[in-house]
């Protein structure tokens, strides 16, 4: 994880098709390819360019293993860190649909208002997909007790 800046990321900076490098990890099936591409990122956040680490955020936003969710939280609190009103602007559009583990990671250096803030709308999210499955599942009871 901290080599990667230095290797992967200092490599990338003045590349010219960074873009395309690390679009193609992050979109790897191998995790360690788009957990590389995510850490990577962070020698471009040191030099104020978040444009990859919010893109490859959005990207992975789905992504199901953890693994990802801690790294692309960890460069979205280092955006935050050089930028709030960067990480404020990409967490108002995505926090409630990012998995807990990123948001968490993300807004752990926040203010405890904006903490409690941010936690809340994923929260209402979390209750409203519940909600959802509760009425699903009884709509799959009632109909196979109709046909009973």
């Amino acid at each position: 994880d901290t080599s990667t800046p230095h290797i992967v990321g200092k490599h990338l900076l003045d590349h010219r098709n960074a873009k395309r490098i690390l679009n193609e990890l992050a979109t790897s099936s191998n995790l360690w390819h788009r957990r590389v591409a995510v850490l990577a990122t962070f020698t471009f956040i040191r030099a104020h360019n978040f444009e990859h680490t919010l893109r490859l955020s959005e990207m992975l936003l789905n992504d199901s293993h953890d693994l990802i969710h801690k790294a692309t939280g960890w460069m979205l609190r280092e955006v935050g860190k050089r930028d709030v009103s960067v990480l404020n602007s990409f967490l108002d559009r995505h926090a409630a649909i990012m998995p807990r583990t990123m948001l968490r990671y993300a807004i752990e250096k926040l203010s405890l208002s904006s903490r409690t803030s941010y936690l809340a709308v994923a929260n209402v999210k979390k209750r409203k997909k519940m909600k959802e499955e509760e009425n699903s599942n009884n709509a799959k009871k009632r109909r196979k007790k109709k046909n009973e």
